[in-house]
């Protein structure tokens, strides 16, 4: 898996600050932005985030490029609507190498790491052998007579890999590139940081997190899991463990 913020609002805590005090004075935006010295916007920022004044941080965004991560990743990260995704489609990129993300668990143990090899290599056989037989159905299909034969030709490997792509399974490696503003961003890392969540979207969170604090540590010192700050919102399914939750996302 490889994380990169590739892009994100300039001056991100200075615009939040802005934003908030707006809300309570007479001055201009631009009067506001101006005047803010560095040491009052980190004031700011720290007396906001104590209030759980949260709206002015939809006004900054993070946008991340996230490569090799499997398509089980995929289905939970789009859970959280309130950003913007762009994927690498199935449909029309196909797939000419095996890539795959292996569980640590089965990583582990030798024996589970064979079968579970063996068996994508085994899928990826008949991703290539239903895409070559749905090609040759099309090719077989085309009427050269028509003015658009020719053109016809070019969507064939498209509409072949359209359908071959379902054998592919959730493990297959794919890239995204995602979008949050800083509140969403906030809500991903509190259920996607936690002990409970799966290991892949936890190590994803946690690199995030890492990245956005060294961009804005002011919002982003104190923000993780939900039990960072008080009692686990897990209730009996916590893992028990927040002292080392706590350590670990101190010095995250």
């Amino acid at each position: 898996m490889q994380v990169k913020l590739i892009s994100h609002t300039p001056n991100p805590e200075k615009l939040v600050a802005a934003a908030a005090k707006l809300c309570y004075s007479k001055s201009s935006a631009e009067d506001i932005l101006e005047k803010l010295t560095e040491e009052e916007t980190s004031s700011f920022i720290d007396r906001l985030m104590k209030l759980g004044h949260e709206s002015p941080l939809e006004h900054i965004t993070f946008t991340f490029a996230l490569e090799g991560v499997s398509r089980s990743l995929l289905a939970q990260i789009t859970r959280h609507r309130i950003a913007s995704y762009s994927v690498q489609s199935q449909r029309y990129v196909k797939s000419r190498e095996i890539k795959y993300v292996i569980p640590p668990s089965i990583e582990s143990i030798p024996e589970a790491r064979e079968e579970f090899c063996s068996a994508m290599e085994m899928l990826f056989t008949s991703y290539n052998k239903l895409t070559e037989i749905l090609e040759k159905k099309y090719v077989e299909q085309l009427d050269y007579e028509t003015a658009d034969a020719k053109k016809q030709n070019k969507s064939i490997e498209k509409s072949a890999i359209e359908d071959a792509r379902y054998v592919l399974p959730n493990a297959w490696k794919t890239n995204l590139i995602c979008t949050f503003n800083a509140r969403s961003l906030i809500n991903f890392f509190y259920h996607r940081c936690c002990n409970r969540a799966q290991w892949e979207i936890r190590g994803l969170a946690c690199e995030m997190l890492k990245i956005v604090r060294n961009i804005a540590p002011n919002i982003f010192s104190d923000i993780g899991p939900g039990c960072l700050k008080g009692i686990c919102p897990e209730g009996k399914m916590s893992c028990g463990k927040f002292l080392k939750v706590r350590e670990f996302f101190k010095s995250l």
